[in-house]
């Protein structure tokens, strides 16, 4: 399938300001996510683990520094040029669009983590991500797929706000449009005026629930936030989907 241009990723992604942004991501609330994830599915030392969307690596790298063997891939060939310094023996990255099959029935765990999904304009790309990611997975192999408590954000979505880093201010404003949950960046730096928006559709468990039959994935278990509780839609965070093959 042929990239567009005007996917928002694909350039947002590349960009250094991506990172700047989001440079005080809780890494140590993630790390202690992925800990509890792997008691949870107890893959074994010579299992393959797939990090789909893995952006620069650093939790590949942290799931690999636990014994594992690791493939990160992700569209991005800056964040994935980055990640290639820690390659090693069972450490990979390579870049990839999640909508194309990537290895078939290769893996035995594929983990899409922190919202990773749901970022095409076409609704039926998600299936066909989806789709591809399945025949990526070993026959029995598990995919989790971390994704936002849609409902719980968007009643909570705050319209406006700023934020200084790295002596750029960011005005970031955020709205629902057409059944996407949509946030503008805008921001001078060096004389020069940036705007980058992202947009997620605002997928529900029942949607979610309708790909994975198409798919023909048997859903698991449902998590609701990164101490793996159980999902309940007007309380969690998070919606941690866990499917098997």
């Amino acid at each position: 399938m042929a990239q567009q241009e005007d996917e928002w990723f694909s350039t947002w992604f590349d960009s250094p300001y991506y990172h700047i942004l989001y440079n005080n991501r809780d890494t140590q609330e993630a790390q202690a996510f992925m800990d509890r994830l792997l008691v949870y599915l107890h893959p074994k030392p010579h299992e393959k683990i797939l990090d789909l969307a893995c952006g620069k690596g650093r939790y590949s790298k942290y799931l690999n520094e636990k014994g594992f063997d690791v493939t990160g891939i992700d569209l991005s060939g800056k964040s994935i040029a980055h990640a290639k310094q820690y390659e090693n023996e069972h450490l990979h990255f390579d870049v990839h669009d999640m909508r194309k099959v990537y290895k078939p029935e290769h893996f035995d765990f594929i983990l899409n983590l922190f919202t990773s999904f749901g970022y095409f304009d076409n609704e039926t790309e998600n299936v066909v991500a989806l789709d591809a990611t399945a025949k990526s997975l070993k026959h029995g192999g598990k995919l989790v797929i971390d994704f936002m408590n849609t409902d719980k954000v968007i009643n909570n979505l705050v319209a406006e706000e700023e934020k200084e880093v790295h002596a750029i201010n960011f005005r970031i404003t955020r709205g629902v449009e057409n059944g996407f949950i949509v946030k503008t960046i805008r921001f001078y730096d060096e004389g020069k005026e940036y705007v980058f928006v992202e947009r997620v559709r605002a997928l529900r468990e029942v949607d979610f629930e309708e790909y994975f039959k198409m798919i023909q994935l048997r859903l698991v278990e449902v998590f609701g936030d990164y101490h793996l509780n159980p999902f309940d839609l007007d309380k969690s965070e998070r919606a941690i989907f866990v499917l098997k093959k």
